[in-house]
This record gives structure tokens, sequence and C-alpha cells, in this order.
């Protein structure tokens, strides 16, 4: 049996650990067997300039601190080796990173889960997710189509106008 200092800091990593998971938008689950520290460094880079926090967690831990939440779902992926990305604002950054890693990896890497907005999210609503533009690009999109929409709309009125001004025959 563990000693008492060792049980209390274990409850307390699990207890900040539920924290992390509580006051984020997204996280996604990973296994990470096979990849090597060079690229392993470049993920956690990419992950962490994205704003992502990045750690290897160990199964039971993460197991417990899932426990009596919405995210207890996950607890059948936990298995093997196993990392987890959390991010706290931006709610696909951490699915299109690792989805992105997991398709150049050559299945070295590879998703196991993950969960947005308290929900957790199959394989395929995970990997649909990833491949979303990140806000930048969704805003874009966005103001992309609305200029269309704006300039059909003065393309019409220009040709009401036109109509109304020629001679009557």
């Amino acid at each position: 049996m563990p000693s008492k200092k060792i049980l209390s800091e274990k409850q307390a990593y699990v207890e900040a650990l539920k924290e992390k998971l509580s006051g984020s938008v997204a996280g996604v689950i990973v296994d990470y067997k096979g990849i090597t520290v060079a690229d392993d460094t470049k993920l956690r880079r990419e992950l962490r300039e994205a704003g992502v926090e990045y750690a290897v967690v160990k199964n039971t831990m993460l197991r417990l601190a899932i426990q009596d939440t919405d995210l207890a779902g996950m607890a059948d992926c936990l298995s093997g080796s196993t990392a987890i990305a959390i991010s706290k604002e931006d709610p696909i950054a951490a699915a299109r990173i690792l989805n992105k890693f997991a398709e150049d990896s050559k299945g070295k890497f590879s998703l196991k889960t993950g969960y947005m907005d308290g929900a957790v999210l199959d394989m395929d609503a995970l990997t649909a997710i990833a491949k979303l533009p990140d806000y930048k690009g969704m805003l874009s999109m966005f103001a992309g189509a609305l200029t269309g929409t704006l300039s059909g709309l003065a393309v019409a009125m220009q040709a009401y106008v036109d109509k109304q001004e020629e001679p009557a025959a």
C-alpha cells in the first residue's frame, strides 16, 4: 500500500487533471507508441503554439479523473500508451493537429477518442472535426460568402436602377 504522502500526491494529480478537463472546450486522447523523440518534440511545439496542452498520462489516473463525469465514456479507450491534448480555447485545434500527425505517421501514432463541450466523440466525429478549417479559415470563408452575397445584391440593385432610368418606348 502506498504511503500517505504518495497517495495524497496522486489524489492531487487526479484533481488537477479533472480541473483541466472540466475547464477545457475540447481534448483528444492518443496512442503515441512508436514515434521518435524528434517527432514528439515537433508535435509538442506545434500544439503549444496552438494553445493546446499535451501530456503523457497514466491510464489509471485519467480513468479516475473522468470517473463520474460526462467524459466517463472515454474509459474504454484507456489502454496502452496514452497521451492527452487539452484545448482551453480552440475546440478543433487539438483534433486537427493530432489527426494530421496521425495521418503522416503511417500507423505509429493514432487517435483513440476525444471530447468537445463535455460530450465524448466517436472516431467518425473526431476525424470530421479534425478536417474543419481553423478559426481564421472559417472567418475567411464566412467573409467570402458574405462578400459574394453583398456583391450579388449590389449588381441586382444596379440593374434595377438602370432599368428605371431607361426611356419609355
